[in-house]
């Protein structure tokens, strides 16, 4: 590391002075307050995250303990590699685990116990964008309890992320935390480029269009020297190689072939001529030293270098590796880097050696997205499996792909494994295909033919001698109906066999059909089924029960437990890689959150959720039918798109699970504008299926807006806060909905009221809440009583309108509403024609609407085309 220190010293670092003191700040406060901080650095490639952390790092080196990890740039990572780095820096606990095949939670645990003896301690962890599934689930974990140890964590990653990458959800969870910070690196300003450029003799804003003020860009070109400036930095690359000696540049292959550094005996095995060059690779600043070997000091530098190697010499050094790899000096060896260059080697005996372990590693450490690549690496090169093989590994990697919400690579693998088990007339294994695939179906909203593979499954093992693969068929088919008939089949046939996963499958199921009519019962047996499974080390059954007692308990509106349930599952997802289950359980935390009248927050998970495109669609509704709420009821606009949207994906699937909600909830959208009679468009059929499906709550909550909007009709089966309003009893389903924990529909129960103090009452709670569009209803009823000194709320300034009118707009926009023209409305409040036509146009854009119509309507909508007396 010497050399690394030694270089860091002396060269400029322009720019970064605001960076390194509030970086310096934050170590300060975790050695005075002895709490951590994590901090997420951000910037696209050759930014100089790196160079900064390494400043910062040589500036306190000498009070501070610094731990190093970089993540690998691997086609598939190693597990846990940045925190192998570490572990061998600290050795103890944390190596023995990381070395063992360890939970995450059990590796963030030991780390986080490192991190807490030696203070102050900066932990560095380089390339997040790398990551495996492993490392993610320990990064997560860690920036949840990092306020527990005295250490600073600095993380860093590119932001150029693709918007289904997995870190962009992460880094959206850890930014709410107020322990995590996040700072964006940003490029070179022109002056800083030209500073740089001004004594190589560079024209300065030709520099600074060419790189954009990146400073990899801006210093690797600058090192190419007295060359015309590249029009890539590969070329840029390409001209600082080539003035070492070829016997450099061979090292330099060598070094770029085996991310992310090579060890002194494995670049003796490669290139072993050339090792004796590496002061020379070192000098010309292409390469760093590492505590092991050398590492190229910008990755966009070693992919340059690797991609320019002729594709015959490639292959040879990759075979190289593989041989030398396959036999380490010391340790074990790593399966992960051992397939990557089977791989690159095109050696496809090797590859079926090792990738299949390797994916078989990274699942056990709840890196399921990488288990699913390895296993699709072995596929690419299984044309001599034999169908049996093949389709073991098909079926693996689906169940992989299906656990990271990849459905549409679970459906396809699934597909091909039942094609193939057809062939081979293997039933029992078509069965338990066809179940898998009945599955998978479900979760992109396919319902219909989810539900045919069902059926088809259990037609198919029911023809065999009984087994675990029909008791798992028989509880699947609880899903499509006669929930408690299928999930008794399903437990007594797994008893029969005496299988666990089978019998807790079953426990699910049964648990669920009575915890979605609130029986406590129900609750119970999914909480059995949880601690059963977690004895039984069957994490993806936990998941499961997690996720079907969260659903159930925000269902039924069971707060208390849903918020525990949802806790407890996001932490044990995460710990496992469950990152499907994951995904419904932030839906749930957002509706949860809507319902007990936090609607900041409900529109906050919400909209985490719609950002993040997965392939199933129940989050999405659940989180769309959330944002459409929350505008709806605080009458803010744009509540229709999301609420549309909600139902294109709800409505196809023809099940009540996501129909009822989304119906329900254009439904109040529609009474809250007036609209009555599309009130009953949007529940006509919605209350038919639920009524069907027996699901108390929706049918109490569908048939509540029809009674709201008028329509007189006699619906059996309601869930009790809404069959006692329907009845008359509101005083009773206030009280309900408030022992519930739902503060807005205990305010609607009040404002049915014919008094004046509950109907007040209601008033404010709906006004606390920000809900204008029921508290103007509410005010409405009051002043028809002739009740005096009703409030009218919060004035509509900018402050707490939605759409951020001031109050000067609010008042344009009150007299647009009374249809006055520009040139009117100008003379009414003595200003100019000019201004009045400003604020038009800011009213306008604000209220998201194109014409002066659409402007009023949203006035009258809004309550704020009546002025204040």
């Amino acid at each position: 590391m010497a050399t690394l220190t030694t270089r860091t010293r002396e060269t400029e670092l322009l720019e970064r002075e605001q960076d390194l003191a509030a970086l310096a700040a934050l170590l300060t406060d975790v050695g005075e307050e002895r709490r951590g901080r994590l901090v997420l650095l951000a910037g696209e490639a050759g930014i100089g995250k790196t160079e900064l952390l390494r400043r910062f790092c040589h500036e306190h080196a000498s009070s501070t303990r610094i731990l190093w990890g970089a993540c690998d740039a691997l086609f598939t990572p190693r597990p846990l590699g940045p925190l192998i780095d570490v572990a061998t820096l600290t050795g103890g606990e944390l190596e023995a685990l990381v070395q063992s095949e360890s939970k995450p939670y059990e590796v963030a645990a030991a780390l986080l116990a490192e991190l807490g003896r030696n203070a102050p301690t900066v932990l560095v962890i380089e390339d997040l964008h790398w990551a495996d599934e492993a490392t993610l689930d320990v990064v997560r974990l860690l920036g949840r309890r990092v306020e527990s140890a005295p250490a600073l964590v600095l993380i860093s990653y590119r932001d150029e992320l693709d918007r289904a990458h997995p870190l962009r959800v992460l880094t959206g969870e850890l930014t709410t935390d107020a322990s995590v910070r996040r700072m964006e690196v940003d490029a070179l300003s022109r002056e800083a480029v030209a500073r740089l450029a001004e004594p190589k003799g560079f024209d300065a804003d030709d520099l600074y269009r060419t790189t954009g003020g990146n400073p990899f860009f801006v210093t690797e070109v600058l090192a190419a020297g007295d060359v015309e400036i590249p029009n890539t930095v590969r070329d840029a690359v390409f001209a600082r190689a080539a003035r070492l000696s070829p016997t450099a540049r061979t090292l330099l292959e060598a070094v770029a072939i085996v991310p992310p550094n090579g060890e002194l005996w494995l670049l003796e095995a490669l290139a072993p001529e050339a090792v004796g060059h590496i002061d020379e690779c070192l000098a010309s600043g292409m390469l760093s030293a590492e505590p092991d070997g050398v590492a190229f000091r910008h990755e966009l530098a070693r992919m340059a270098v690797e991609d320019a190697i002729p594709p015959d010499r490639r292959t040879a050094l990759h075979r190289k590796a593989l041989a030398a790899l396959a036999d380490p000096p010391a340790g074990e060896p790593d399966l992960t880097r051992l397939a990557h260059h089977a791989e690159a080697a095109a050696d496809a005996d090797a590859v079926l050696r090792f990738a299949p372990g390797a994916a078989a590693h990274a699942a056990s450490l709840g890196a399921h997205r990488e288990a699913a690549a390895q296993y699709a690496r072995a596929l690419r090169f299984g044309d001599c499996l034999d169908p049996e093989e093949r389709a073991g590994f098909l079926t693996r990697r689906a169940a992989e792909c299906f656990i990271t919400d990849e459905n549409a690579e679970a459906i396809e693998a699934e597909r091909r494994a039942l094609d193939l088990y057809r062939e081979l007339g293997d039933h029992r294994m078509e069965g338990d295909a066809l179940r898998s695939l009945s599955v998978f179906l479900w979760c992109p909203g396919r319902i219909a033919e989810s539900a045919q593979a069902g059926r088809e499954a259990v037609a198919v093992l029911e023809g065999m001698p009984p087994g675990r693969e029909l008791a798992m068929a028989y509880g699947n088919l609880a899903t499509f109906g006669d929930a408690v008939v299928w999930g008794r089949r399903a437990m007594e046939l797994a008893e029969r066999i005496g299988d666990t996963e089978t019998a807790v499958h079953a426990l699910v199921t049964l648990g669920f059909a009575e915890a979605m009519d609130g029986l406590s019962a129900g609750m119970e047996q999914l909480s059995r089924a949880i601690q059963i499974a977690e004895e039984a080390m069957l994490p993806e059954q936990v998941g499961l029960a997690y996720d079907l007692l969260a659903l159930a308990c925000v269902h039924t509106r069971s707060h208390t437990l849903a918020d525990d349930a949802i806790a407890r599952g996001l932490a044990y997802s995460s710990e496992h890689g469950l990152e499907l289950y994951r995904l419904y359980l932030l839906a749930y935390r957002a509706r949860s959150r809507l319902d007990q009248g936090r609607w900041e927050e409900a529109a906050d998970a919400a909209a985490a959720v719609v950002r993040v495109p997965r392939a199933s669609t129940m989050p999405r509704t659940l989180a769309q039918i959330v944002l459409g709420l929350v505008r709806a009821r605080r009458g803010d606009p744009g509540q229709w798109p999301p609420l549309d949207e909600a139902w294109i994906l709800a409505e196809p699937t023809g099940e009540e699970l996501r129909i009822g909600p989304a119906a329900a909830a254009r439904a109040e959208a529609a009474w809250l504008e007036g609209d009555r009679g599309a009130v009953a468009s949007a529940t006509d059929e919605a209350l038919k299926l639920a009524v069907r499906s027996e699901r108390s709550w929706t049918i109490g909550e569908l048939a509540y807006w029809r009674w709201r909007a008028g329509i007189d009709e006699e619906v059996p089966g309601a869930a009790a806060p809404y069959a006692v309003q329907i009845a008359g009893d509101w005083r009773r389903a206030a009280e309900l909905w408030s022992d519930l924990g739902c503060p807005y529909e205990a305010a609607l129960a009040l404002a049915d009221a014919e008094e004046e103090a509950p109907l007040r009452q209601a008033l404010e709670v709906l006004q606390g809440l920000g809900a204008r569009p029921a508290a103007s209803i509410v005010a409405r009823r009051l002043r028809l009583r002739g009740a005096k000194g009703v409030a009218r709320g919060p004035r509509p300034g900018t402050k707490r309108n939605p759409s951020g009118l001031t109050a000067r707009e609010v008042e344009v926009l009150s007299l647009m509403a009374q249809g006055l023209r520009n040139a009117e409305i100008a003379t009414r409040l003595v200003v100019s024609v000019k201004t009045v036509d400003h604020h038009v146009s800011a009213i306008l854009r604000k209220l998201g609407v194109q014409t002066r119509g659409q402007a009023s309507a949203e006035a009258m909508r809004l309550g704020l085309a009546v002025q204040d007396r």
